[in-house]
Parts: structure tokens; C-alpha cells; sequence
């Protein structure tokens, strides 16, 4: 175990949030909880967003989250450079926040996913994916209703011009997203929006494969290489 810290935040209606801090654990990171109203980051050297319905997702997914406490903390220490992780939910509070481009909209096909999805990671230059390698294809978990990632040409164009997809989906496009972007980073590349669960991939007895471990050794590793903590 280093001395990294990593903050997950609990909002009403997570439901991944200790599934990510045991895989921050599994990474060899120690994990934080956060709460939606906490005004205190508590020094963590990273944040977590974790999958589920914040606040029951009733005004439009991730929407009311965005103006939880600790995520004007989130926001203000991310363009600090502070690494952060959304991941299906917390994707979308990421793109609610404007802290990444883009929307998330109803899945094409009106049905909700629960999936083994094989990804293909696009971009190495992250501080969630530089335990991958660039082309290579993983599997992960992937389960949601409103998936489709969206945006306009010109976004769509910059974010692939600057090499910030992060990650495609290969195969079958799962939700009808643009591109079939499974997720993005910001121009900084410490900021991360994934809709699969890299979570529940780090762990042969409970899920398909390990291969979601590397986002989060890949940010321990990130943390320790800015040498704020000992390793």
C-alpha cells in the first residue's frame, strides 16, 4: 500500500462507489470516501466518481449532482491538475459540470445494457491510461440506459484531432454513441469520463477479466511520478 489517497464520492443513489474503492485498493492506493456535501476534499491526491442514479437521476442524468458541494471542489482542484475519474454516472457529471465536452442521451435502441464490452484504448496520455498501451483492447463491464455520448462535428473533430478519446467500443456500437466513443478526456488529460465499469474488471473471481485495473494504477502511478506522496 503507497501513501496516495484517492477520494470516491458517495452521492444519493451511487451504487458503484465501494466497487471503486476496493479497485483503488486493488491498485495499492488508499481509499477515501467522500460525501456529496462534504466542502473538504480531505487531501486526496485524486477523485473518483462513481456509476449509479445520483439523486435518483429525475431532472436529467448527473444534472443535479453537478451542484453537490463537493463538486465545486472537484471542479475548482481539477483544473489544478487534480486527476479525476467518472465513471458511467459520474461520466455524465463530468459532462454536466463542463469540466469534459459533450452530453449523454438515452441509449439508441431504448433498452438498458449490462454487457461484457470489449473496449480498444485510443490514447496512453492520461493520467487514468498510461498502464495500457495505445490500440490495445480490453474488457469491461458496461451497464447503463443513457450511454449514447453525443456531441456536435467540431467537438467531435477536436476531440479526435487532439488525441482525447480515450477509449472506443469495438464491435457492436452498444448505444448508439457518436464515433463509438466509450469515453474522453480533457485537453489536460487529468480529467477522465468512461460509461463501462473499469471497477468491476479487477478481480478473476468477480469479474470477466482484470483488465480494469490499469486506470487505476495508472493514476497511483501519475501521483507517485509528481512525487506528492512517498511511494
Amino acid at each position: 500500500m503507497t501513501g496516495v489517497r484517492v477520494g470516491v464520492v458517495t452521492f444519493p443513489g451511487s451504487l458503484d462507489d465501494r466497487d471503486a474503492a476496493r479497485a483503488v485498493r486493488r491498485a495499492g492506493a488508499q481509499a477515501v470516501a467522500l460525501w456529496h456535501g462534504d466542502e473538504d476534499l480531505r487531501g486526496v491526491d485524486a477523485v473518483v466518481l462513481p456509476g449509479g442514479f445520483s439523486y435518483g437521476d429525475y431532472l436529467r442524468c448527473g444534472a443535479i449532482a453537478r451542484f453537490a458541494p463537493v463538486m465545486g471542489l472537484v471542479v475548482e482542484q481539477a483544473g489544478r491538475g487534480l486527476p479525476v475519474l467518472g465513471i458511467c454516472n459520474g461520466f455524465q457529471i463530468l459532462c454536466e459540470s463542463h469540466l469534459l465536452p459533450g452530453a449523454l442521451i438515452r441509449n439508441d435502441h431504448r433498452k438498458f445494457n449490462c454487457v461484457d464490452q470489449r473496449l480498444r484504448i485510443e490514447s496512453t496520455a492520461t493520467a487514468w491510461t498510461s498502464s495500457y498501451e495505445t490500440g490495445q483492447e480490453i474488457v469491461v463491464p458496461l451497464k447503463n440506459g443513457e450511454g449514447g455520448y453525443v456531441a456536435d462535428d467540431a467537438t467531435l473533430d477536436r476531440l479526435e484531432g487532439e488525441g482525447r478519446v480515450v477509449a472506443r467500443y469495438v464491435g457492436d456500437n452498444p448505444n448508439g454513441s457518436y464515433r463509438a466513443i466509450a469515453g474522453v478526456a480533457n485537453e489536460r488529460g487529468n480529467v477522465v469520463g468512461l460509461m463501462p465499469h473499469p471497477e468491476h474488471a479487477v478481480d478473476e473471481l468477480t469479474g470477466p477479466t482484470t483488465d480494469g485495473l490499469g486506470f487505476f494504477s495508472s493514476v497511483l502511478a501519475a501521483v507517485l511520478d509528481r512525487g506528492a506522496v512517498p511511494a
